[in-house]
C-alpha cells in the first residue's frame, strides 16, 4: 500500500497555484484564509510586481468553493494596494507587501522591553518608534504606502527619460526645476485656492526643510520666537527649538487657536495647521480666521503648514489662509501625505520680503533638491494622475476612518473621537485615569503602535492617544483597536 488516501469525490481538491489547500482554511474563514495565502505570496517574493492572479472563476472551480470566495480574497488584496484589476488584462500584481508580522501576543505576554515612551520625549523618538515592531500600525501621518501609484510614476519617469536633454542632468535651479514650480502653482490653485506664480514656489525637501530654512530668515528679522497650538505637533516644536527659536504654546478651542492668547503670548510668528489642526482636527472658523488676518496686518507672521488639506470627507473644502494675505503668510505643503515622505518634495511659498534670503538659504544647504524626481512629480500632476490617485485614496481612507470610528465605539465606549472629517488620523481622548503615555507603552508592547496626546502638548491636558488610520486595513484596524480597549480597562 502506498499509505496516501486518495481524496474521496466531492472533496474539495486545492490549486496548484500556490499549492492551495483549501482543505486547511477554517469554516466560514475561506475568503480571510485565501486573502492571507496570497498576501503572504506577495510578500515573500513567489507572486511579484507584474504577475498575474488566475481568473476568480478558474481558481473557484480548482478549489471547489464559490466563486464570491475568491472575488472576494481579491477585492481586500486590491483595498490593500497590492493588486489591480485590468478588465481584460486580469487581476495583476502592483505593490509588494511587507513581510507578514509576528501575531500580535495576547495582553498578558508582553514583547518589547523598552518602552519608547516618556514624558519628555527627545529628538530622536520619532525614529525609535519607526524601528519599534509593531503588527498594528496607527502612526498618525503615515501614508498608505502600498497605495503608492508605482505604474504611472514609472510612465512619468520614462517620460522624463525619454524627453530629456543633457543640461537637466547638470546642478539645477536652486529654487527647483521650473517644470514642477509650474506644475505645483498649478496644482494649488486648482486644489486649494492659492494663486501664485512659479516664480514664489521654492521648492524644499519637505515641511521639516521649510521650517529649517525659515529659522535663520526669522532670526534676521529680528524673530526669536514662533507660538504654536496647543496641542500641536512635537515634531514642529522640535524642529524650530533646534532652530533656536522659542515656542510659546496658544490653546486651541473648537474653533482653532485661540488669538486673545496669541496676541498676549507676544510672538510676533505663529506656526498654524488651520485647515486640520494636528492633532484635533479642528477647522480653523470663519471669525477666527477674520482674528488671525487681523494679527498678521497688524505685523504678525503666520506660518501655514497645509499637511493634509487634501484629505477630506465629510466636510466641503476651506481656502489656505493663504489665499486670504499673501504678504504676511509663509505657506508650507508637500507629497509625504500624498504619494510618500521617501520622495522629501514640498514647496515654501513666502512673503516677497523673504524670497530671496530664502533662496539663499536653499543655495547654501544643498544646491537645490535631485531634478529627476522633481520632474517626475510634475509629469504626475500635469498628467492628472496626481488628482486621480487623490480620489483613489479618498474611498479607500473614508472607509479605514469608519472602521476605526466602529471599533472605538465598541471597545472604548465613553472615549470621545475627535478630527474625523479629514485627514490621516484620529484624536481619541478618554476619561480613564491612565497616563496616556502608559497606554501607549503598554500598547506597543502588544503590538499597537500609536502616539500619547501629551507627546503634542506643552499644558497638562485630558489623556488621549493620536491614532492614524490610513496605512491599516479595516480588518487590522479592528484588531488593533480591541487591544487598546483590552488594555485600557485593565490599566484603569
Amino acid at each position: 500500500m502506498s499509505g496516501v488516501n486518495e481524496a474521496a469525490p466531492g472533496v474539495p481538491r486545492g490549486s496548484d497555484f500556490l499549492q492551495l489547500d483549501i482543505g486547511a482554511a477554517p469554516a466560514g474563514g475561506k475568503a480571510e484564509w485565501l486573502t492571507g495565502r496570497l498576501r503572504r505570496a506577495i510578500a515573500d517574493g513567489r507572486l511579484a510586481v507584474g504577475n498575474r492572479l488566475p481568473p476568480t472563476r478558474v481558481l473557484a472551480a480548482e478549489l471547489r468553493v464559490s466563486r464570491g470566495v475568491v472575488t472576494e480574497a481579491y477585492r481586500r488584496l486590491a483595498e490593500d494596494g497590492h493588486v489591480e484589476g485590468r478588465r481584460r488584462g486580469g487581476t495583476i500584481v502592483v505593490a509588494a507587501a511587507p513581510p507578514a508580522p509576528e501575531p500580535a501576543p495576547a495582553c498578558g505576554t508582553p514583547t518589547v522591553s523598552r518602552p519608547v515612551f516618556t514624558d519628555d520625549p527627545g529628538p530622536d523618538v520619532f525614529d525609535a518608534l519607526r524601528a519599534a515592531p509593531a503588527r498594528y500600525d496607527f502612526t498618525p501621518g503615515r501614508p498608505d504606502l502600498t497605495a503608492f501609484p508605482r505604474a504611472a510614476y514609472l510612465r512619468a519617469e520614462r517620460a522624463v527619460l525619454t524627453g530629456l536633454s543633457a543640461d537637466h542632468l547638470g546642478y539645477g535651479d536652486p529654487r527647483g526645476a521650473p517644470a514642477l514650480r509650474r506644475a505645483v502653482a498649478g496644482w494649488l490653485a486648482r486644489n486649494r485656492d492659492v494663486r501664485v506664480a512659479p516664480d514664489d514656489v521654492l521648492i524644499v525637501a519637505g515641511t521639516a526643510q521649510a521650517l529649517t530654512l525659515l529659522h535663520s530668515v526669522l532670526r534676521a528679522d529680528g524673530i526669536d520666537a514662533v507660538a504654536l497650538e496647543d496641542p500641536g505637533s512635537l515634531g514642529s516644536r522640535q524642529h524650530l527649538r533646534n532652530g533656536g527659536l522659542a515656542t510659546p504654546a496658544v490653546p486651541v478651542d473648537e474653533a482653532g487657536i485661540r488669538v486673545d492668547a496669541l496676541r498676549a503670548s507676544g510672538a510676533r510668528a505663529v506656526l498654524l495647521t488651520p485647515a486640520h489642526q494636528f492633532p484635533t482636527g479642528v477647522v480653523t472658523s470663519g471669525e477666527r480666521r477674520r482674528e488671525l488676518l487681523r494679527w498678521a496686518r497688524d505685523g504678525g507672521l503666520i506660518l501655514e503648514d497645509d499637511y493634509d488639506a487634501e484629505h477630506r470627507y465629510d466636510r466641503p473644502p476651506v481656502p489656505a489662509l493663504r489665499a486670504l494675505l499673501t504678504d504676511r503668510v509663509c505657506y508650507m505643503g508637500s507629497v509625504s501625505k500624498l504619494l510618500a515622505p521617501a520622495l522629501r518634495i514640498g514647496w515654501l511659498i513666502a512673503p516677497p520680503a523673504y524670497r530671496a534670503a530664502l533662496t539663499d538659504v536653499k543655495r547654501f544647504t544643498d544646491l537645490g533638491n535631485a531634478v529627476l524626481p522633481q520632474l517626475a512629480l510634475a509629469r504626475l500632476m500635469d498628467s492628472g494622475d496626481l488628482e486621480r490617485h487623490l480620489r483613489l485614496l479618498r474611498g479607500r481612507h473614508r472607509r479605514r476612518r469608519d472602521a476605526m470610528i466602529d471599533a472605538l465605539g465598541t471597545h472604548l465606549p465613553g472615549a470621545l473621537v475627535h478630527g474625523a472629517a479629514a485627514g490621516l488620523h484620529l484624536t481619541v481622548t478618554y476619561p480613564a485615569p491612565v497616563p496616556d503615555t502608559a497606554l501607549a507603552t503598554a500598547a506597543l508592547a502588544h503590538g499597537v503602535k500609536c502616539h500619547p496626546l501629551s507627546w503634542h502638548r506643552q499644558h497638562p491636558g485630558r489623556p488621549g492617544l493620536v491614532l492614524g488610520y490610513a496605512a491599516t486595513p479595516p480588518g487590522a484596524i479592528t484588531e488593533g483597536v480591541a487591544i487598546l480597549g483590552k488594555l485600557l480597562r485593565r490599566l484603569s
